[in-house]
């Protein structure tokens, strides 16, 4: 492959927008970039494109000045405008390159403005470091619910209650996370929580702040936690939320890969089994069992199927583990992500990976992946949106997963989680690869 200089149409998306996207689960939180408007702008177009719902995002608004001479002006000035406007209990601020670059020092900046404003009339205030060159959108999102926790958790005595951090998932995975801890009995916290906020019902009139979300009174009591149960197989604990209530106040954390998959979501069922002291609900019960017939039934039209699965990297190692549950080689499992556990981690989940030639590529970009294609003659893509040129150039189906979907309807109603979500990826894979036959058939048929 011939060696490149720079990214090219990358497999990842900019820092700050993970945080922005994680800020909008907080209760009456306004989302904040440190920079210039054009970051808004561009992290505006593509929550929207993909959520369908009006977001606004504010910004200290850079320019050349700005960039000599430093940011501090502007963001106290921005800050007292969005709490005037908006009246937020929260403003979750976020770095961007521009500033990052410069040397701004955020935290002394909002002491200082604290000290001029009083800090009794302010909002809370969350602040999370987000240099787009120092990650990608899943690093953003996982530093600011780690913020958040540490903005606001505190100690105390033990409750019976549990702390999930899900992770950059759907609005409809979220709903269906709380419906099941629910229906276990236990009390508990859930951050972020934009399944309201990014897919709600519609206003009789304007929101600048639309309801719903993790009020931080709950984050407050995450500190006082029986335990922690995390969805991510590449986090550290030193930048996990889950991680930080651990050193910081006790809290048990249970790290697990994102429950995608029957034995992935066996393994999430069993954690809330012994965390409640419960069995798992007979509703459950019967939402895997009618996995596991789907998967007898199924089995014969996708077993042996090859394909390049891309994202971020904890959907890419839960999702290459649940493609070998049900008979297909993820041939090549790609992500824009840096964190140098993705391997090591799919091994744990895949162990016979080598055997089956699956190849793993960190940091790469949609060119590297499609050279990659061109190799390897997979039988279908699964991924975001932005593979759709290369789906298209190659004439390969492309299964939508994750964020962004902007070329479909009703991504933010996508589920993947769990033994519900598990079934209505694993039904559109099979209708995938059965359309890609009669399309392929000089004839066709019209039944199965």
């Amino acid at each position: 492959m011939t060696a490149k200089t720079a990214t090219q149409n990358a497999c990842k998306l900019c820092t700050p927008l993970g945080a922005c996207l994680a800020f909008r689960g907080i209760e009456s939180c306004v989302p904040f970039l440190h920079g210039s408007q054009g970051c808004a702008t561009y992290i505006r177009r593509y929550l929207i494109s993909h959520y369908k719902e009006p977001i606004d995002i504010a910004s200290s608004n850079f320019n050349e000045e700005t960039a000599v001479f430093g940011g501090s002006h502007n963001l106290k000035l921005g800050l007292k405008n969005v709490t005037q406007q908006y009246k937020p209990q929260v403003i979750g601020i976020a770095t961007t390159c521009l500033s990052e670059t410069i040397g701004d020092d955020v935290p002394m900046i909002l002491k200082e403005y604290k000290a001029i404003m009083g800090e009794a009339d302010l909002p809370a205030m969350i602040f999370a470091s987000t240099p787009s060159y120092s990650g990608s959108h899943i690093d953003g999102f996982h530093a600011a619910v780690r913020s958040a926790v540490k903005t606001f958790a505190t100690g105390g005595a033990k409750k019976n209650m549990i702390n999930l951090f899900s992770g950059m998932i759907s609005p409809a995975d979220i709903r269906y996370m709380k419906e099941i801890l629910t229906d276990f009995g236990m009390p508990f916290m859930l951050l972020p929580d934009y399944s309201q906020t990014l897919d709600g019902g519609p206003w009789a009139e304007y929101h600048r702040i639309p309801p719903g979300g993790t009020a931080t009174s709950a984050i407050a009591e995450s500190g006082c936690a029986s335990a922690s149960i995390e969805f991510s197989s590449t986090l550290e604990a030193s930048k996990s939320a889950a991680g930080y209530l651990e050193s910081e106040f006790g809290v048990e954390r249970h790290q697990l890969p994102l429950p995608i998959g029957i034995k992935a979501s066996d393994r999430f069922f069993a954690v809330l089994e012994a965390l409640s002291g419960q069995p798992m609900p007979e509703k459950y019960e019967d939402e895997r069992r009618r996995l596991v017939d789907a998967y007898a039934d199924g089995h014969k039209y996708i077993f042996g199927r090859k394909a390049i699965l891309y994202g971020e990297e904890d959907l890419v190692i839960s999702v290459a583990a649940f493609l070998r549950e049900i008979g297909v080689t993820p041939v090549l499992c790609a992500s824009g992500g840096k964190s140098g556990q993705m391997k090591k981690r799919l091994l744990e989940l895949v162990p016979d990976m080598a055997e089956q030639g699956i190849e793993v590529r960190e940091g790469v970009d949609f060119v590297d992946i499609e050279h990659e294609a061109e190799r390897l003659q997979p039988d279908m893509l699964i991924g975001n949106s932005k593979g759709f040129t290369m789906s298209k150039k190659h004439e390969l189906p492309l299964i939508r997963i994750g964020f962004p979907i902007h070329d479909r309807f009703g991504g933010q109603r996508l589920h993947h989680l769990g033994y519900r979500g598990t079934q209505e990826l694993f039904d559109r894979i099979v209708n995938t690869v059965i359309e890609e036959r009669q399309k392929s058939s000089p004839i066709g048929y019209t039944y199965m």
